[in-house]
């Protein structure tokens, strides 16, 4: 009887959410993940005297990254033959990930993963950047706002016809909108997103702060 209680136990447990260290190349879909600038400066890159967040800048919509996803957990920090990035490769990004240092963070932890180089994983993550239709309301914004998460799903879902609710997520952070994750076949076309995946915000009173 022991051992059918132990079975049952191993069956009934969830998979692990992350794994380091998987072979590079193997995963299901992309996660493209787009934190609004003005709020991470907000909660986390004033106080850390981030360039993203100098008033020289405009950033709305930046890129996180483009993350290899399973159906179920993600790999992290994969074995990989593929050479890092060089730091010419890391600057040329910051114009959409709004510095050098995100772009060797995510090559690291993310694009490691993907199977590709640093060139053609940053080539990737570019492309996969400009497919989406970053609302341009919010943008008008001249003050912070509360809202419910849901406003910036509909108006992502608005400005991407094709798009559904399962292929997008928005998540929030410490009371904040915190970042839109679309999720991406290997070939970047939208798919519906894994259940670790979908869970959304709920909350009614997020604020969006706006683009200084």
């Amino acid at each position: 009887m022991r051992w059918i209680v132990l079975w049952l136990l191993a069956c009934l447990s969830p998979l692990p959410a992350l794994a380091d260290g998987e072979k590079a190349g193997e995963f299901d879909y992309y996660v493209l993940s787009l934190s609004w600038s003005p709020n991470w400066c907000a909660t986390e890159g004033d106080a850390r005297g981030s360039d993203q967040c100098h008033p020289r800048h405009d950033h709305g919509w930046v890129l996180h990254g483009l993350w290899p996803q399973y159906h179920r957990g993600w790999p992290a920090y994969c074995r990989t033959v593929e050479a890092p990035p060089t730091r010419g490769m890391t600057a040329e990004m910051a114009d959409i990930m709004g510095s050098p240092g995100l772009a060797w963070h995510q090559w690291k932890k993310h694009g490691t993963c993907s199977g590709l180089s640093a060139r053609d994983y940053f080539a990737l993550s570019r492309r996969a950047y400009a497919t989406v239709n970053r609302p341009e309301i919010f943008r008008k914004l001249d003050k912070p706002v509360k809202l419910p998460a849901s406003v910036v799903e509909q108006a992502f879902l608005q400005a991407n016809p094709g798009w559904s609710r399962d292929m997008l997520t928005i998540t929030c952070k410490d009371g904040h909108i915190h970042e839109a994750r679309l999720c991406l076949s290997r070939d970047l076309k939208p798919v519906p997103c894994g259940r670790d995946t979908i869970a959304d915000c709920p909350l009614k009173d997020a604020v969006f702060a706006p683009v200084r």
